[in-house]
């Protein structure tokens, strides 16, 4: 019996940061044909273990690529790589950006990619990237439903749900919107804590009594312990977070939505940064209300 070969379309991966380089590995493990090329070599090497092929150049990455995927950390970075890359594009190649940017970006590239030809599918994704090492992630998707449903085998793989907004703007905003209120939740999350501290609580009546409350939240889950150790190692900085707070403030101005409680959480991020702190996971802020209270916390009642 003859043997029937299985195409495997190639995927490109530009940028192989934390999160892009997290997914690029997802998809290599699963058996696709995953090519990577990002700025350092460390980051591309890690992906290459994981199964991936190394690129040279972005534009050798996206050679005859079927997906064309970017990671990178600012909008600015986004639409400058897809203005380098749209030229290099293989006829039908489907362009998809998993960063987090602001929905005029996104605007701009679908009109980038549809003006050459191609389909632009934005795809936020959620969570930390030990998830999506294992690919439980949401993702948060938009763009032509065509381009989407191609994609749906690879979304499989990639995360655990994919919630479909209809148009990259959408997407890109709902992503906004969900780090704007999980990062001022961590600001308020660390004045709390603080507070607590204060008032002679220990870190473990505060965590246990928090679980059964309405100030529960995910980043109480995953974060108030790493506020409560002191431990400060970056899974998303405190520059990130600033960022994309700043990108839905700014946003929201511009569609005159006021969110006065964001932008006063803003603030919070942005002095984090301005003390240094911003290559720092964004529980850093808690230096800023509790300066003498950053070593990890012992079993002591303070007064």
């Amino acid at each position: 019996m003859e043997r029937q070969e299985h195409h495997v379309m190639k995927i490109a991966f530009v940028g192989a940061g934390n999160m892009g380089g997290a997914v690029a590995r997802r998809l290599a493990t699963g058996g696709h044909d995953v090519h990577v090329y990002d700025l350092d070599p460390a980051a591309v090497a890690r992906c290459v273990d994981a199964g991936a092929g190394a690129a040279d150049s972005a534009e050798a990455a996206v050679k005859d690529a079927a997906v064309v995927v970017t990671s990178l950390p600012l909008p600015d970075h986004v639409r400058s790589v897809w203005g380098d890359l749209i030229p290099h594009l293989a006829e039908g190649a489907v362009g998809v950006d998993v960063s987090t940017i602001d929905p005029a970006t996104a605007d701009a590239l679908t009109a980038a990619l549809g003006d050459a030809g191609h389909a632009f599918v934005h795809c936020a994704l959620g969570k930390t990237p030990a998830a999506a090492e294992q690919g439980a992630i949401p993702l948060f998707v938009g763009g032509p439903a065509d381009a989407v449903e191609t994609l749906r085998p690879l979304f499989a793989r990639m995360g655990e749900k994919t919630y479909d907004f209809g148009s990259p703007g959408a997407a890109a905003m709902f992503k906004l919107v969900s780090n704007m209120i999980g990062m001022t939740n961590v600001a308020v999350l660390a004045e709390g804590y603080a507070l607590a501290r204060r008032a002679g609580i220990t870190p473990d009546m505060f965590s246990e009594a928090l679980r059964d409350t309405g100030a529960f939240s995910f980043q109480s889950d995953v974060r108030l312990p790493w506020i409560v150790a002191g431990d400060y190692a970056p899974r998303f900085g405190a520059a990130l977070a600033a960022k994309d707070v700043r990108l839905a403030v700014d946003s929201a101005a511009r569609w005159g939505v006021p969110t006065p409680v964001a932008a006063q959480g803003l603030s919070q991020l942005v002095a984090a940064v301005a003390h240094g702190y911003g290559s720092e996971d964004v529980v850093a802020v808690h230096k800023l209300v509790a300066p003498t209270d950053t070593a990890p916390a012992d079993k002591e009642e303070r007064s």
